[in-house]
């Protein structure tokens, strides 16, 4: 790599130091704070997703992406490299035009994570033994950019080296068109993960009614068949080799509706959890590195179960005054509606002499899209005055390379830069590039922080030395 072109912001981000830069744990009150820096919001956008014509397959990769931002080695030493072990992945073309598959860069990430450089960071930093970090991407105002704003975090990871899980909630299913899904019906959504959870419940209710004498509580066709599906039921591929996908589709809607239904029935079921239980019990948690949910743009119980499992929240908005207006009220209900979940809960805890519980978030973060330096500059900064330490640093800029990977329901990452002059690529790439590089920043840092609660427990739960 020429010493002319600077390492891209998600390389040699120190996890020690992330961990420094974060603040504590984030509980529901910090939600209160946030929504009393903005005022009433009313305006709802609808996004629409277009789907795709055939199935989607991503394109190659040039010699001169894999070394500028995938492997951060000089080119020259690249091609030696190659010459010099045919087995690995040759790329296709004539001369030195190579191009590569991801599955290509990915293997030639592990040849060099094992016999390259030992201070370059070939595969991202995570910890062993530790779940997949959750990031739910939320927001109750449509057109802010949500959606887009998951998918290119997702292709940004798995360009990272990350093995990623996206997790569309939103009826719309423009996520799953994005990622050239196919959903059939709600069965092949996470709506069996929700039905399963409740009929777990009821089954152990049912159980407790029996020994009092009691008659049990109805257990119907949906629930019986959602007890035989699991998670990995569920995930697809995609066109991503390291990317796979939980779909969405219209029916999926129906969970708004049965949910309250279901917890009607059976008052003691934590709704709230059902999500993050499927995700946990049929172990995929432990089978990626990071889990992105997609969710609608509402605050119904499909996004309260990707908040409430989620280490980490993004709230897209626009460097306008009725999204900075409405997103104030979104904090405004998070905090209405978890608060009040948690004194809820905490009443009967407290009656019971158990511990209380409390919803915690590693990080939040806030991040302007679809900015235009030129007219939105002075309001952007007024909402990063007032929203401070919740605001990522760096603002989605738009340019015209996002507004045509949107029009064609790709993401800027699967563009083949060819169609663009490379200083409009370029540019274009920097836009997600640097989200994704204070995004990384916080998963790193809270893991960081994780691993070293998990040695200072480790250590004070072992015996003293006599």
């Amino acid at each position: 790599m020429s010493g002319k072109e600077p390492l891209p912001p998600y390389f040699s981000i120190d996890p020690a130091r992330a961990a420094k830069r974060l603040s504590e744990p984030i509980g529901t009150a910090r939600f209160a704070k946030a929504a009393a820096f903005a005022a009433r919001g009313r305006q709802d956008l609808a996004e629409r997703g277009y789907a795709p014509d055939g199935r989607k397959r991503l394109r190659r990769f040039s010699t001169w992406e894999v070394c500028r931002y995938l492997i951060p080695v000089a080119t020259a030493h690249f091609r030696r490299v190659l010459r010099k072990h045919p087995d690995l992945p040759q790329g296709v073309g004539e001369g030195n035009s190579k191009w590569f598959t991801l599955e290509d860069v990915l293997r030639l990430r592990d040849h060099f994570a094992s016999e390259g450089a030992p201070d370059r960071e070939y595969r991202p930093w995570r910890p062993e033994g530790l779940p997949a970090k959750i990031l739910a991407v939320a927001n109750f105002k449509g057109g802010v950019g949500k959606t887009s704003t998951a998918a290119h975090l997702a292709m940004s990871a798995a360009l990272d080296g990350y093995k990623v899980l996206v997790i569309d909630l939103d009826s719309q299913g423009s996520m799953t068109s994005i990622m050239g899904g196919q959903v059939t019906d709600e069965w092949s959504t996470a709506f069996p993960l929700l039905a399963k959870d409740y009929a777990l419940a009821l089954q152990d209710e049912n159980r407790v009614r029996e020994a009092r004498g009691q008659p049990p509580l109805p257990f119907d066709e949906t629930l019986t068949e959602a007890l035989n599906i699991g998670a990995r039921d569920l995930i697809q591929k995609t066109h991503w080799p390291n990317i796979d996908l939980l779909g969405a589709q219209l029916n999926l809607y129906w969970a708004e509706f049965q949910v309250p239904v279901w917890r009607m029935g059976l008052r003691g079921w934590p709704l709230w959890d059902a999500l993050s239980n499927g995700l946990t019990h049929d172990g995929v948690v432990d089978e990626y590195d990071i889990i992105i949910i997609d969710t609608p743009p509402a605050l119904g119980y499909l996004t309260i179960n990707a908040l409430a499992a989620a280490d980490i929240l993004l709230v897209p908005l626009g460097a306008t005054f009725l999204e900075f207006d409405s997103t104030g009220r979104f904090f405004d209900m998070l905090y209405s509606t978890f608060a009040s979940v948690e004194e809820g809960e905490n009443t009967a805890r407290r009656r019971d002499g158990l511990p209380e519980m409390r919803f915690e978030w590693d990080a939040v973060r806030a991040i302007i899209t679809r900015f235009e330096a030129g007219q939105q500059t002075d309001l952007a900064n007024v909402i990063q005055a007032y929203f401070g330490d919740f605001m990522t640093t760096y603002r989605q800029e738009l340019t015209a390379m996002v507004g045509q990977a949107g029009e064609q329901v790709n993401g800027i990452y699967e563009a083949d830069y060819r169609e663009f002059n490379r200083d409009t690529y370029v540019r274009g790439r920097e836009t997600f590039d640097r989200t994704w590089a204070e995004v990384k920043e916080l998963i790193l840092g809270a893991w960081w922080r994780d691993l070293q609660m998990e040695k200072e427990e480790t250590t004070d739960g072992q015996a003293p030395t006599p």
